[in-house]
C-alpha cells in the first residue's frame, strides 16, 4: 500500500463505524465518477451489491434500449435487420471492445459464443497449429487454481488431441508468477492458458511479462480476461497477446449470459483453424455450398448465428466506459479496494479474518477476498440481509467492487454487516 494512498484514505485500525461512514461520505463527495452511479438500476436502494465481478448491475439506459430494440429493430425491421446491421454486429461491437477496453486495433475482436465455447475454439486451434508445425510440442500449460472451465477445457482438449497437461501449482492467495511460468514452459510446450486476474484471490498477473516468457519458449499464449476486462486497463496489442477471451456480464454489464468476445492477433488469423465449423464462419455465408471453406479474418472464428439481442446491454456499458476512460475506472477501483482492505483490517482481522488478496494495489484486480472458516454461513446471512457478496472455497468471501456503480458508503455499510454476521455466528 503506498504512503500517498494511505494518506488520502486515512482509516486507522481503531476506526469506528460512524467514523468510517463519515469518511466514506467524504470520499463519495470527492469522487469524480460519483454521478455515474445513478445511471444503474437499483443504485437508489439500500441493498449492498458486492458481486459486480460476477454479474454487473444493468444500466437504466439498457431498459429503454432493449425495449426500443424489440419494438423497432426486431419488430419493425424483422428479417431485414440482418442485412441492415446484424450481420456486422459481432465485428462492430468487437471493435468497440478492442478500442475501449482491450487495447486492440480493429479487425481482431469478435463477439460470439459463451466464454467456454470461445476458449475451446481458440485453445484447440492454438494447440493444433503449434503441434502441427512442431510435433514434439505436446504440452498445454495451465495453473491448478485457474477457473474450473479453463482447467476442464484443458483436460478435455488434451484427451481429444493426445496432449499432455502441464500443471503449475500456485499460492491460492496469489497467482502465477514469472518464475513459476518459466519453470513450466520449454521445448514441449504448445500453448499456455492463464487468467489475467485470478478469480479466487484477485491477483493480477503481469500479462506482458508472462506473454514474453511463453513466446521465448516458442509457444502460444491464451489469456482469460473475464475478471479483468472493464476493470483494469489492458493493452493486448502492445503486450504482444496472441489470443484472448473474456466475458461481458461482469464489468461490461451485458446481462446474464451475455456473449463473450474473442481476440486473435492479426498475424495469427490465417494460420488458425477453429474446430467448430458453422455457417457463419464460412467464406460465403449464403452460398449454402457442399463443403466448408473458412472465411478470412475474424469471421472464421464465428460458428452459429450471433446473439444480437444480448449485445444491447454491453453497447451501453462500453459507451459509458469510453466517456470516462479506463484510467479513471482503474483509479476508482484501486481506491475502493484499498478502502475495503483497510476496513477489513480494522473490523474483521480481530475476528480472525484474513485478506486473501494481494495488498499491493498494482497486483490486485477489482475484487478482494476475505478468508474465514465461517464465510459460507456468513454469505447466507448477508444475502438475507440484502448484502450480496459471493462465496468461493476454501472459506473465501469475495467483495466485487464495480467502479462505476459501487460507492464508498456501500463498502462501509457492507463490511460492517460482515462483521455483524461473524459476531452473530460466535
Amino acid at each position: 500500500m503506498s504512503t500517498d494512498r494511505s494518506a488520502s484514505l486515512s482509516v486507522s485500525l481503531s476506526v469506528s463505524e460512524e467514523e468510517a461512514r463519515a469518511e466514506a461520505s467524504a470520499l463519495d463527495a470527492a469522487d469524480p465518477l460519483r454521478a455515474h452511479r445513478d445511471a444503474f438500476v437499483g443504485s437508489e436502494s439500500s441493498l449492498v451489491y458486492f458481486d459486480g465481478n460476477s454479474l454487473g448491475r444493468p444500466l437504466r439506459a439498457t431498459a429503454e434500449h432493449a425495449a426500443a430494440f424489440v419494438r423497432d429493430d426486431w419488430g419493425g425491421r424483422l428479417i431485414r435487420g440482418w442485412d441492415e446491421q446484424w450481420m456486422d454486429a459481432p465485428f462492430t461491437v468487437g471493435d468497440d471492445i478492442g478500442r475501449i477496453v482491450l487495447g486492440a486495433a480493429p479487425g481482431q475482436t469478435i463477439v460470439g459464443d459463451s466464454t467456454t465455447v470461445l476458449l475451446y475454439k481458440l485453445l484447440r486451434a492454438a494447440f493444433d497449429s503449434v503441434h502441427a508445425a512442431a510435433p514434439a510440442r505436446v504440452e498445454i500449460v495451465v495453473d491448478r487454481d485457474n477457473f474450473p472451465t479453463d482447467r476442464f477445457l484443458v483436460e478435455g482438449i488434451a484427451a481429444e488431441r493426445g496432449a499432455v497437461v502441464r500443471w503449475i501449482d500456485v499460492d491460492l492467495d496469489g497467482g502465477v508468477t514469472a518464475d513459476a511460468l518459466t519453470a513450466a514452459v520449454g521445448p514441449r510446450t504448445a500453448v499456455v492458458l492463464l487468467s489475467h486476474i485470478a478469480y479466487r484471490s484477485g491477483y493480477m498477473a503481469d500479462a506482458a511479462a508472462l506473454t514474453a516468457i511463453v513466446h521465448e519458449a516458442g509457444a502460444l499464449m491464451v489469456w482469460d480476461l473475464c475478471h479483468s476486462i472493464g476493470a483494469v486497463p489492458i493493452e493486448a496489442d502492445a503486450w504482444g497477446f496472441d489470443l484472448a477471451v473474456g466475458c461481458t456480464y461482469k464489468y461490461l454489464n451485458g446481462g446474464p449470459g451475455s456473449p463473450a468476445f474473442a481476440y486473435v492477433a492479426e498475424r495469427l488469423q490465417g494460420a488458425l483453424a477453429q474446430p467448430i465449423q458453422g455457417w457463419m464462419g464460412a467464406a460465403d455465408v449464403f452460398a449454402m455450398g457442399p463443403s466448408y471453406e473458412p472465411a478470412s479474418g475474424m469471421r472464421r472464428f464465428l460458428s452459429g448465428t450471433p446473439p444480437i439481442t444480448a449485445m444491447v446491454g454491453m453497447r451501453d456499458m462500453l459507451a459509458l466506459i469510453e466517456s470516462v476512460g479506463m484510467d479513471a475506472v482503474r483509479a476508482k477501483s484501486i481506491a475502493l479496494t484499498e478502502f475495503a482492505v483497510r476496513l477489513a483490517d480494522a473490523w474483521l482481522a480481530p475476528l480472525g479474518v484474513l485478506v486473501a488478496s494481494p495488498r499491493d494495489a498494482g497486483s490486485r484486480g477489482g475484487h478482494v477476498t476475505l478468508s474465514h472458516p465461517a464465510m459460507r454461513e456468513v454469505t447466507a446471512r448477508l444475502w438475507d440481509d440484502d448484502v450480496i457478496p459471493d462465496y468461493r472455497d476454501p472459506g473465501g468471501l469475495r467483495i466485487g467492487l464495480s467502479p462505476l456503480s459501487t460507492s464508498f458508503a456501500e463498502v462501509a455499510d457492507g463490511l460492517a454487516k460482515v462483521a455483524q454476521a461473524l459476531r452473530a455466528l460466535g
